[in-house]
Formats: structure tokens, sequence, C-alpha cells
């Protein structure tokens, strides 16, 4: 006989473990839930969109031409920018990533648009941007924003959104579970 107490049927070899279950508890839970910083999310995509429109506005200007699949490149961008900054695990991290990237598509566009006109006129791009009136926004949004770009906008929302969410390791998530648990238990 096996010195073991509860040998294996088949007695196959185990390639998984030992079958014990995971030493986590519902504080540990707690802990992850607590480390979420939905200020620090922001933050980080703010700062992602500004530079963003620098990177955006010097490639326009270099190679002459307006690509706009780069608020792609936004969506992405903002999406781990979310992730490692705000390490969230619930519904607001996505929905933060994915209205900052649609939003900072838009602002990004305004900023290459006043980047090409302020080179035809030879001026600055912040005195166009300072010259903008509400007479400017039915023009830019009838000449300059089309379909394409709201096309691309909200794919890269739906990417960053896809990428805002922390992932959990197997204890990790197994915890929030144990702490989601305990929360309803007490209801």
């Amino acid at each position: 006989m096996t010195g073991k107490p509860n040998p294996h049927p088949l007695r196959l070899r185990r390639k998984h473990g030992e079958g014990r279950g995971l030493e986590v508890s519902a504080a540990d839970g707690a802990r992850l839930v607590r480390a979420q910083s939905l200020r620090a999310g922001i933050m980080a995509s703010l700062i992602v969109i500004l530079v963003f429109c620098v990177a955006w506005v010097a490639l326009t200007s270099l190679t002459g031409r307006v690509f706009t699949w780069m608020t792609v490149v936004l969506g992405a961008g903002v999406g781990y920018a979310v992730r490692r900054a705000g390490r969230g695990i619930d519904w607001r991290f996505p929905l933060l990533a994915a209205v900052a990237t649609f939003t900072g598509a838009i602002v990004s566009n305004i900023v290459v648009a006043a980047s090409t006109t302020a080179a035809e006129f030879g001026t600055d791009v912040l005195d166009i941007l300072r010259a903008v009136t509400s007479m400017t926004w039915p023009v830019f949004f009838d000449e300059r924003w089309n379909i394409g770009d709201t096309f691309f906008a909200l794919f890269g929302a739906g990417l960053a959104a896809f990428l805002a969410p922390r992932k959990l390791t197997r204890q990790q998530f197994y915890a929030l579970r144990r702490w989601r648990d305990e929360g309803d238990e007490e209801m």
C-alpha cells in the first residue's frame, strides 16, 4: 500500500499541484478593491492624451499627411495607462478609458486641424485655437470630421475599454470573489 492517505484512483501522475485550495481570504479581496484609484486613472489618461496630441501633430507635420487610424493607438495607450495607474477591477475603469479615448480623439483631431491651419497661415497653433468661435465648430465638423474619424474613435474607445481593467491572477480573482460573497451574506 502507499503511504498517501487517499491516492488517486487511476494512479496517474498529477501535473497541476497538490489539489489544495487557494489560501486567500476576503481581506485580500478588500485590499484589491482599496488599491483602485479612479483619480490616478483619470490623470494617466489625460497625460496620455496630451502626449498623443503632441506626437500626432509632429507626425502630421513630418509626413504632411493626417493618419486617422492613429486614434486606435490612442485607445491602446489610454487603456494601458488606466490599467497601470488606476488598477481598477470594476466597471468604472473601462468606461473611463472609453470616454477618455473618444474625447481625446475629438480633441486631438481639433489640435491636428489647428496645426495644419496654422502651417497654412504661418502662425502659431495656440493662436488658431484662441481664435476659435462658436461659428468654427459647425465648419470643423462638416469639413474635417468624417465617418472614418468616428469609426476609428469608436474602435479606439472599444480597445481602451477592453485593455483598461486590471488582469487578475487566480488567487486575486478568488480573493475578490470571497470578498464579494462575504458582502452578499451581510445583506
